[in-house]
C-alpha cells in the first residue's frame, strides 16, 4: 500500500476539511484514482475518515456528465436526495 508522507497527509486533511459534501466525495475519488489499484481506496478512506461507499459514489459521479449535471448549482445533492423529513402522526 502506498502512503503519502506526513506533511502531505496533513495538507490533504486541511484541504479536505474545507470542502462541502460533493467536493469531499470527488476529492476522495480523485485521490483513489491517483493511487490506483491495491489499497488506494482503503488508505484514503482511513486517512479522510470516510466510508468506502462515499468514495464509490464520487467515482461514479465524476466521469458521468449526466449525473454531475443533475446536481443543481449551489446544492450538494440531486433533487430528492438526503434525509427525508420526519412526520409524526400523534
Amino acid at each position: 500500500m502506498v502512503r503519502y508522507n506526513q506533511t502531505t497527509e496533513q495538507m490533504m486533511l486541511r484541504f479536505y476539511s474545507g470542502l462541502q459534501e460533493r467536493g469531499c466525495r470527488h476529492y476522495a475519488a480523485q485521490e483513489v484514482e491517483k493511487l490506483g489499484y491495491g489499497g488506494g481506496k482503503s488508505y484514503i478512506s482511513w486517512l479522510l475518515n470516510i466510508s468506502p461507499k462515499t468514495i464509490r459514489k464520487g467515482k461514479i459521479e465524476l466521469p458521468e456528465v449526466d449525473l454531475y449535471a443533475q446536481i443543481p448549482v449551489g446544492k450538494q445533492r440531486r433533487d430528492g436526495g438526503g434525509r427525508k423529513k420526519f412526520c409524526s402522526t400523534f
